[in-house]
This record gives C-alpha cells, sequence and structure tokens, in this order.
C-alpha cells in the first residue's frame, strides 16, 4: 500500500516507486527554498514599518500576502521541478499522500529532511540578502506568530484545523484523480486563505517546513512545538476522513425487501 506512486499536484503521478526518493527530496528542498525566500521578502517589504509598500493594516497585509503566496504556490507546483517532486513544500503534505496510500512510505522521510533544510535555507537567504532589518520586532525573519495573549493550545487547535482543511482537500483530488487538472488552483486558493484568515489569529503557518526555518534563524520559538505538530495532527484527520469516504463508495448499495 506504501508503494503506490504519489499524486502529484499539477497533474499525472510522476514519482515512479523504482527511483531514489532522494532525488525528489533535492527538488523538494530547492522549491521550499524558493518558496520561503518568496515569503520572508514579501513580509520583510509589507510588514516593515520603515518600507516604502508597508500596510499598516494587519489583515490587509496579510491578505496581499496570502494573495502573493497563492500564486507562487501555483508556480511552483506546475512548474516542471514541481511536477518531478510533487511538489509537496510540506511535511504535512507528504505525510498525508502517504496515509491515503498515494505516497511511498520510504519517501516520507527524505522528503521531510528535504523541505525542513530547504526552509531553514530559504530563510537563511532572505536574512543574507536584506540584512539585518529582518531581525526587527516586526519581522523576525518571516516567523508566522499568534496575536497577543494567543495561548500555544488555541495555537495548536487552530492550526490542526487549518491542515484539516488542506488535507481534506488533497483527499477530494486523491479520490478523483481525473479531476487533477485545476488541483494546483485549488490549493494555493485554500492556502492563501489560511494566510488571510488566520494569520492576524495564529499566525497561519500551517507547514511545519515554513516556521522551523524562521524560527531557527530567529532563535524564537514561541509555540513552536504547535506549528510543528498541530499539521501532523491535520494531516491524519484528513486521512482519515478521506478513508471513511474512499469506504462508503466502495459499499454496495443495499436494497429492502421486494
Amino acid at each position: 500500500a506504501g508503494e503506490a506512486p504519489a499524486v502529484v499536484a499539477g497533474g499525472p503521478p510522476r514519482y515512479e516507486p523504482g527511483s531514489e526518493p532522494w532525488r525528489g527530496a533535492a527538488v523538494e528542498c530547492a522549491l521550499t527554498a524558493v518558496m520561503m525566500f518568496v515569503v520572508v521578502t514579501t513580509v520583510r517589504w509589507l510588514l516593515d514599518p520603515g518600507s516604502p509598500v508597508f500596510i499598516a493594516d494587519l489583515r490587509l497585509a496579510l491578505g496581499v500576502v496570502g494573495a502573493l503566496v497563492a500564486v507562487l504556490l501555483v508556480g511552483l507546483i506546475m512548474s516542471p521541478p514541481g511536477r518531478r517532486s510533487g511538489a509537496h513544500l510540506n511535511p504535512a503534505v507528504s505525510v498525508t499522500l502517504w496515509l491515503m496510500r498515494a505516497f511511498p512510505a520510504r519517501a516520507v522521510f527524505p522528503y521531510t529532511v528535504g523541505q525542513l533544510a530547504g526552509g531553514l535555507a530559504g530563510t537563511a537567504l532572505a536574512r543574507l540578502v536584506w540584512g539585518p532589518v529582518l531581525q526587527s520586532a516586526a519581522l523576525s525573519d518571516g516567523l508566522a506568530r499568534p496575536a497577543p495573549g494567543r495561548s500555544s493550545l488555541a495555537v495548536f487547535v487552530l492550526e490542526a484545523a487549518s491542515f484539516t482543511a488542506v488535507a481534506l482537500l488533497i483527499g477530494f483530488f486523491v479520490a478523483h484523480p481525473g479531476l487533477a487538472r485545476p488541483m494546483p488552483y485549488a490549493v494555493g486558493l485554500v492556502v492563501g486563505l489560511i494566510i488571510a484568515l488566520l494569520g492576524p489569529v495564529s499566525g497561519g503557518s500551517a507547514n511545519p517546513a515554513r516556521q522551523l526555518g524562521p524560527a531557527a534563524v530567529s532563535g524564537t520559538t514561541t509555540a513552536l512545538w504547535a506549528y510543528l505538530t498541530a499539521p501532523l495532527l491535520g494531516a491524519a484527520l484528513g486521512a482519515l476522513a478521506h478513508r471513511g469516504y474512499v469506504l462508503a463508495r466502495a459499499k454496495p448499495a443495499t436494497y429492502g425487501p421486494g
């Protein structure tokens, strides 16, 4: 069951069970690095009070960030490298696909390592390019942060719920592979909405690789355990719902007497 090819968000499966998982992981590392560099760069320009394009309204700023990240994700998923690796860009996505029996179990660890390393590399590159300005309290190297007074437990619940939505979306396309064409746009839209709607509340990360890089570079670990583990719970919940849906579809219809 764990040897099925990966479901690629941009089209048909490209990951072959006999291929070397670390090759796909290297692509994931590069793609995640690009994603994080762009994310941190966007945060640097929109949330820094000294920036010429600073947006003072946090909700509006995160709405713009969400829209830009949505476009970025669609581009990365549909790019040639993205089609080769599947463009998971998130350890929780790889876990979700594995739990849904759409990704080889032996590729989950390499992909996770690649994604986490890419998140760290992209954040470090952004710090190198933009310098000390990213160390300011307003930016913290692009760290996703909860609203003041929001507990780590609240962050955990909201982050788990947000990734459950992503996992349910993935499950829909896994169950309906003929509808894979619009999947990149759907994923981009949902992630963008998570950033726009939950960003001002819980941080709107829903991705361990997105949070670990800024946390490591900035040295800020506020609610880090929640950001790293909540998406995995969301993956499990989404996969459980997917399994129930698949079993319900496979169950033969029953008829009463007569």
